[in-house]
């Protein structure tokens, strides 16, 4: 049984704010030191509409180094926010939108070192592929950094970083080999399993592996045969969304009680999970309004899941008591914390082991001051602690969750005690200024030992 006693309140009001959000960043403008690495950072296949961390990471990393963006692929900013649309003119291409100048500098790549040119050519594409699109993604990541490899030389790059180890980090492992510089990626633990073919060899030959997960970090450095052992760097990702405003109405204070689940309708997420469980707390009689918000299309939802839950939320009567609004964008995403009390993360491991390491959307949720009942998956318990800034349940266990709802419902004064708890957590692990410091200094320090290893 939970009791209200098991609480720890453990909030620093010396925190502040404008810190921890990013506001007290240097001026962009303000001259950077001589001999700091020139980065070029290669987007992932998302395009220029990137995950929000990522876009503030590599936006921030420009105050403290020569910073250069490039897309190895055309964007659709359909679905940008504005601040990132703002940026699109800054960002470098090399891809199918400039078809002529693609391929002629493949053309030329091929005659100046055909050797070479094969040589990367079997490593990144003779593989056995789990699927065509896999293969298809490391096709136009090969060409894209052929394309790239004399350009970055041209421009005076020192060191190439992808923020994602499959499509983007193939180009930039290809780029770096044909300019001669390293490269260096970041890997999240749900791209270990299943894992691209390649993801060993890319390993042992990146400079270092970028982990944001302490879990995710020792999965990486036992993967396969090891390769990215004394390689890998624990560097959190960093919050992405403004200072909470203050609610209108303290959590809890209301019926009914409010639920908040969001993410891609992927298998991991337990999405299945969190609507047998409001099918419990529905026969229960508890007074309950779930928000079950993501999907989109195909490549959101891979196999079926938005009709799986669809049926699901139709088989369990739950229409009234779920909506299923489709993806919110981030800059919705405030004003939806706002207007929830709980938040659901009811993550499970899904054969042959995939599993996320420490979702974003948690991180928001925990900032924004909310409770939150997840699973004890993977990364997950790094910043849900138990009965500390909120409640773990088994994976997979819809009775359990359920349960843990109910708690917090019935103990709104411990439930308000963990979301402040949690509020405090996330803006000391995720603050912006210090992390991006940190990867700052990480770029900075294995360039040299890189370049003295050379000058050996």
């Amino acid at each position: 049984m939970l009791t209200g006693s098991a609480i720890r309140l453990a909030v620093s009001p010396d925190v502040e704010e404008e810190r921890i959000f990013g506001a007290a960043m240097p001026d962009m403008t303000a001259t950077l030191p001589a001999g700091l690495p020139h980065v070029a950072c290669i987007l992932p296949w998302h395009q220029i509409c990137i995950p929000p961390f990522i876009f503030r990471e590599v936006e921030n990393l420009k105050h403290r180094l020569p910073v250069e963006v490039y897309l190895p692929d055309a964007s659709n900013p359909r679905h940008c926010p504005g601040e990132m649309l703002a940026v699109a003119p800054t960002v470098r291409t090399a891809g199918i939108q400039r078809p002529a100048a693609f391929f002629l500098e493949v053309l030329r790549c091929l005659a100046a070192m055909p050797a070479k040119f094969r040589r990367i050519f079997a490593r990144s594409l003779l593989r056995p592929w789990h699927d065509l699109e896999s293969f298809a993604e490391n096709l136009r990541a090969f060409y894209a950094g052929v394309a790239l490899g004399r350009q970055l030389r041209e421009d005076g790059i020192d060191m190439i970083y992808a923020p994602w180890h499959r499509g983007a980090a193939t180009a930039a492992w290809v780029a770096a080999d044909i300019a001669g510089i390293p490269f260096a990626v970041s890997t999240r633990g749900d791209n270990l399993e299943p894992a691209d073919p390649d993801t060993g060899a890319k390993f042992a030959a990146a400079l270092f592996i970028r982990a944001n997960s302490a879990a995710d970090r020792e999965r990486i450095e036992n993967f396969d045969k090891k390769q990215a052992k004394n390689k890998v760097e624990l560097v959190y990702n960093s919050l992405t969304l403004p200072a909470a405003a203050e609610r209108s109405l303290p959590i809890l204070a209301q019926n009914p009680v409010r639920l908040l689940a969001l993410g891609r309708f992927d298998a991991t997420k337990g999405f299945d999970v969190l609507l047998r469980a409001c099918g419990i707390l529905k026969n229960s009689g508890f007074d309950f309004r779930v928000t079950l918000a993501g999907g989109g299309g195909k490549s959101m939802c891979p196999g079926g899941m938005k009709r799986m839950l669809l049926a699901l939320r139709k088989e369990l009567d739950l229409e009234r008591h779920v909506s299923m609004p489709g993806p919110i964008s981030h800059d919705e995403l405030p004003n939806v914390l706002l207007n929830h009390d709980i938040f659901a993360a009811p993550h499970v491991a899904r054969a042959p082991g995939r599993r996320d390491g420490i979702p974003d959307t948690v991180i928001e949720a925990l900032a924004y001051g909310l409770p939150v009942v997840g699973t004890n998956v993977n990364a997950l318990p790094e910043v849900i602690r138990h009965r500390e800034t909120g409640l773990l349940v088994p994976p997979g266990n819809a009775q359990a969750l359920a349960d843990a709802v109910l708690w917090l419902a019935r103990h709104p004064a411990e439930a308000r005690i963990l979301g402040k708890n949690g509020q405090a957590l996330v803006r000391e692990m995720f603050d912006p200024a210090r992390n991006c410091q940190r990867l700052s200094e990480l770029f900075v320090r294995r360039y040299a030992i890189w370049k003295a290893s050379c000058a050996a």
